[in-house]
């Protein structure tokens, strides 16, 4: 799989990178706007009460009278809740933000991997687009949201403050002032070192996502392997470097933190000194202390705030560079302009233009090889099917069968020559009118989280129960299904876990017939099945089969002495072709496949 984490982990802030998110964040301005505007309010309360307690402190405290003072408390007091109004409608109005933001890139993510084509989910693992999905996502629409609402009211406050200062007493407001480039310093010094150890947790972070994922859904095959100790060791290695890591940063943290307080703490230090000698020397008034001290004291962590926010924009980068080449990625197999401008595509269908399907197939001297494979496993290959021809492809692994109907169904494309779908080159129409004719029933069939009765629905949305039940019936599904505790009502699980592998195929089986479809593609279908079921599903597929176009990969050859026409492949050509009777009886490759496997089975009954 790849590994896709090949972005550069060092770049500097770039508002190029940052463009890609406009599209996600722009519908959400209204809520971002009216954020700033909340912080501005914050802000002008955070710097109005110092210069009240300066008031009271010089108009009451030290004169020592009450004049006026009922009107300060009711000042004081309105502010407050005028502060806590507003922390609750941003806060509000912020997670609206963040959560609008979030669904915004999620949908479209989620969008985008349905065109996507078969060849993607090939090289690509589960655990990378689950972690874009989710974790990326989570953090760009956090920072964005929280970012902007505190980056505004850090700098109303900072300028805020700065003016103030500057306005009460301008000397200890050049003193509070000459600790910020020192300040600023430090925080640049260990931001960018948190950054960095930052950026690599995160990447291991990834990794340990995949192996996650991997840990959770090969459980059956560690267990079988009994694999427990390895699988557990490679997980503990990640997890320790994300600790070693993890430490490292704690440190970084350990430093930054106090150095900042100091520095803080020096500040205040200076204002208590000059302040104080101000007012014991020069009989200068107690509440400009009480002012500076209260601004001395506050300053510094929205400085602070900047410059985490400004390291998290640059941190968050890799996070935006990686959902928006998730997004820029282009599907191999598309359709052409004035084919989509017809026939509509996966989203928007136009069925009134559709053709309807005969299932005449043809295949015209193609040649295929797979994406980064430079071996050709179709070279010059030429095959006709007429409508209804029920066809079997026998061979070995690697023969080439399973590539022969993924391009049939144009999960690829050829690299030369053609495939055409009732006479037309199946490139000239969407691959939306060619899915929906498709049937499509694999060795490993998955079900979607739900009932028996919505995953057979899935092969057609708008049937009726009824509808549902017929064609669990066909094929004889109906009688497993009624002793189950819900009947067709009954959960399946995640990845339908609560079945047998029999009972999902069945149920596999039941949704192809629900769908009508006029081409099948039974990929050995009937292998993870017994065989009393298997014979009971013959008869099903024979009735199922008729008078539609059929390719079926088979595992079993005594399941296809039925077929109209039987396919031996080897190393991508066909190098016999015939009905079972007309095979057999030349002795040649499939006689000996055949005779074998039938001794291999008389010697497992004899067992």
């Amino acid at each position: 799989m790849a590994d896709h984490e090949d972005f550069d982990y060092n770049k500097p802030m770039s508002l190029r990178i940052w463009k890609k998110m406009l599209p996600f964040i722009l519908p959400e301005k209204k809520n971002l706007g009216i954020c700033m505007v909340l912080m501005l309010i914050v802000a002008i309360v955070d710097i109005v009460i110092p210069l009240l307690l300066g008031y009271a402190i010089k108009h009451n405290i030290m004169p020592g009278t009450a004049d006026g003072v009922w009107l300060l408390i009711g000042i004081a007091v309105f502010l407050v809740i005028v502060q806590g109004i507003t922390v609750h409608f941003f806060i509000t109005i912020g997670i609206t933000a963040e959560v609008g933001m979030c669904r915004g890139i999620r949908n479209a993510v989620f969008n985008h991997l349905q065109k996507l084509s078969l060849s993607y989910y090939n090289k690509t693992s589960v655990g990378y687009l689950m972690a874009r999905t989710n974790s990326d996502t989570s953090r760009i629409g956090d920072l964005v949201a929280w970012g902007f609402i505190d980056f505004t009211w850090s700098a109303f406050y900072c300028t805020g403050a700065i003016i103030a200062m500057f306005m009460v007493h301008w000397k200890l407001a050049i003193i509070v002032c000459t600790t910020i480039p020192i300040l600023a310093l430090i925080t640049w010094f260990f931001q960018s070192r948190i950054l960095s150890v930052n950026r690599v947790m995160r990447k291991i972070n990834s990794k340990m996502t995949g192996a996650m994922n991997e840990g959770i859904t090969g459980a059956r095959t560690v267990k079988v392997l009994v694999a427990e100790e390895q699988s557990l060791a490679d997980y503990s290695l990640i997890t320790s470097d994300y600790r070693r890591h993890g430490t490292h940063m704690a440190r970084l943290h350990a430093v930054f933190i106090p150095a900042t307080l100091f520095i803080g703490s020096l500040a205040t230090a200076a204002v208590l000194s000059y302040g104080g000698y101000e007012i014991a020397a020069l009989g200068a008034n107690l509440s400009v202390l009480a002012i500076f001290l209260q601004y001395a004291g506050g300053f510094f962590y929205p400085i602070q705030n900047i410059a985490r926010i400004f390291t998290d924009f640059v941190s968050t980068q890799a996070n935006v560079e990686r959902v928006s080449g998730l997004l820029e990625q282009n599907p191999e197999i598309t359709d052409k302009p004035e084919v989509v401008a017809k026939y509509g595509d996966t989203f928007t269908p136009k069925k009134e233009n559709w053709e309807p399907v005969i299932g005449d197939v043809e295949f015209r001297e193609v040649t295929f090889s797979y994406p980064d494979y430079h071996k050709k496993i179709l070279e010059q290959f030429n095959l006709h099917i007429p409508a209804g021809t029920y066809v079997a492809i026998v061979g070995e692994t690697g023969a080439g069968k399973s590539t022969l109907v993924n391009l049939v169904c144009r999960f690829f494309e050829p690299t030369e020559g053609e495939i055409l779908i009732d006479g037309i080159d199946y490139r000239q129409r969407s691959q939306l009118w060619l899915h929906s004719a498709f049937g499509y029933v694999l060795q490993n069939p998955h079900l979607f989280s739900g009932t028996i009765r919505e995953n057979i629905r899935y092969g057609r949305l708008e049937a009726t129960d009824a509808e549902v039940e017929k064609a669990a019936a066909i094929v004889h599904a109906n009688d497993i299904i009624a002793k189950m505790e819900n009947g067709f009502d009954t959960e399946v699980g995640e990845g339908g876990d609560r079945l047998s592998t029999g009972e999902k195929q069945l149920v596999s089986f039941a949704r192809a017939v629900l769908a009508d479809p006029r081409i099948f593609i039974l990929d050995e279908a009937t292998s993870s099945i017994d065989t009393e079921m298997e014979m009971l599903l013959q008869n099903a597929i024979h009735i199922l089969l008729e008078g539609r176009t059929s390719f079926v990969i088979a595992h079993r050859l005594s399941t296809i002495r039925n077929a109209d026409l039987i396919l031996v492949m080897k190393e991508g050509k066909i190098i016999e072709r015939g009905t079972h009777h007309e095979l057999m009886k030349s002795r040649g490759h499939y006689y000996d496949l055949y005779t074998r496997q039938f001794e291999d089975e008389a010697m497992q009954r004899e067992k």
